[in-house]
């Protein structure tokens, strides 16, 4: 095991490293920007290290001085988090380069899956279902414009590189496909540093469904089964849960199965979510391969009792999986709100500033991920999430029933927060019955 462990993140998920690391009796190392100095999850690391001014270009995404922070503290390896650096594979070889452990997957293996086209190839070599579109990148438009022909519109165009919604349009028809192609290219060189893109079919119902795997160095791969993530806004996910409702065991097990493969034959050791978009018929067609730990992990730990991030570390130092697939079992139903210093009444305008009341909720079931305490103040620099309820019950009505009382008893002032949004869907009656599609929630906000 590790003795010292520098994390190249900041907020809840920071917070969260720290408290695996000192569960497995591992030293924290904490980096911080100018603008989260006064952080208070800072004070339960071991050594904190500033490594620039509040812009993220300045600060969490700087390879440079990250891995400088790492040298200074003696670092046996580092765990990346969530976003900012997490998914660069150039960040993983600086990593190998200084010969510091990077908590994730090889440089090889998070090129291979991170990138949508060569992830996209890798998966039919697996077995993985795969939506129709282009085998590689685009060239240029007439090759973009015969393939949508074939496949039929709906289209999408998607980046090959990132994601977030970045570099993605919805074409319906060639006028819009061509017009499309140059502003999604160009959107995307803008964001990755990369403006390849490629298409394929566009579902107008679907469901996102998604599988965590997890995979050591010794080529052991487990599922933990699925989340169902389809209450989301641009491409931004609100509420996750697990299992997904309505979805029969025998009908999702192949789709886990296929994922394992898919990261078994990547030679990926640590966390990955195979990302899917499930039809009205419930057949399934891989969107992504997200080469970290996800936001709504704590969904997957809640009805598995298996925590990840301790297992990431543990793989990572060499370990072999702890537990076998016939281990993980699914116990009672959970929901995750992500709750974002956002107005959603002011079309979801950030809400940076101090924090002067923060009553979070507990009880029964109830579990709070976050970094906020009264005084801390939401910096402008960064994603406006400010925490992670997370509540588990027996079933999925229980868990609504619970969520719903967990939310009510939640209070953030002066900001304005998600909440009055989360509460408000705990009482619609598409979202109790289950099933709804991923356009769902722009729709009932219209």
């Amino acid at each position: 095991m590790f003795t010292r462990i520098l994390i190249a993140n900041r907020g809840e998920i920071a917070l969260r490293v720290i408290r695996a690391c000192r569960e497995l009796g591992v030293e924290p190392v904490c980096v911080y920007s100018e603008a989260d100095r006064d952080a208070p999850y800072l004070r339960l690391a071991d050594q904190a290290i500033c490594i620039g001014p509040g812009p993220a270009k300045e600060s969490y995404l700087n390879i440079g001085r990250i891995i400088a922070a790492a040298e200074v503290a003696n670092v046996d390896a580092i765990h990346p988090g969530y976003g900012f650096l997490s998914e660069r594979a150039e960040f993983a070889q600086a990593c190998r380069d200084c010969k510091i452990e990077f908590i994730g997957p090889t440089p090889e293996a998070m090129a291979r899956l991170g990138d949508k086209v060569s992830c996209k190839l890798a998966a039919k070599e697996a077995g993985v279902p795969i939506f129709p579109g282009s085998p590689g990148a685009l060239e240029d438009e007439e090759e973009a414009a015969r393939l949508a022909a074939s496949i039929g519109y709906p289209v999408i165009i998607k980046a090959s590189a990132g994601g977030g919604g970045r570099g993605m349009r919805v074409c319906h028809n060639e006028a819009a496909l061509r017009s499309n192609l140059r502003a999604a290219s160009a959107e995307a060189l803008a964001a990755f540093g990369n403006g390849a893109v490629f298409i394929e079919k566009f579902l107008e119902h679907a469901q996102h469904v998604e599988i965590q795997v997890i995979g050591d160095k010794h080529g052991g791969a487990v599922h933990l089964w699925e989340r169902n993530c389809s209450v989301q806004r641009r491409h931004q996910k609100l509420i996750e849960e697990a299992p997904s409702p309505g979805l029969d065991r025998a009908k999702i097990e192949p789709v886990c199965q296929s994922a394992v493969r898919l990261i078994t034959q990547a030679k990926y050791h640590g966390a990955a979510t195979v990302e899917f978009l499930m039809d009205q018929a419930k057949n399934f067609y891989m969107l992504e391969v997200n080469t970290r730990v996800q936001v709504e992990h704590p969904v997957t730990e809640m009805v598995t009792g298996i925590d990840i991030v301790k297992t990431m570390i543990r793989v990572a130092a060499g370990e072999r999986l702890p537990f076998s697939q016939r281990d993980v079992q699914l116990r009672g139903h959970a929901i995750e709100c992500r709750i974002n210093a956002e107005d959603p009444a002011r079309g979801f305008m950030p809400q940076p500033g101090p924090v002067q009341t923060w009553h979070p909720p507990g009880g029964p079931g109830v579990r709070m991920d976050t970094h906020v305490v009264a005084g801390y103040v939401v910096p402008k620099f960064y994603d406006s999430m400010v925490a992670k309820l997370i509540v588990h019950a027996d079933d999925r009505r229980q868990c609504i029933t619970r969520t719903a009382r967990a939310l009510r008893e939640f209070r953030v002032e002066p900001i304005k927060t998600t909440i009055p949004l989360h509460q408000r869907l705990m009482e619609e009656a598409a979202f109790v019955e289950g099933g709804v599609d991923i356009h769902y929630l722009e729709r009932l906000l219209k």
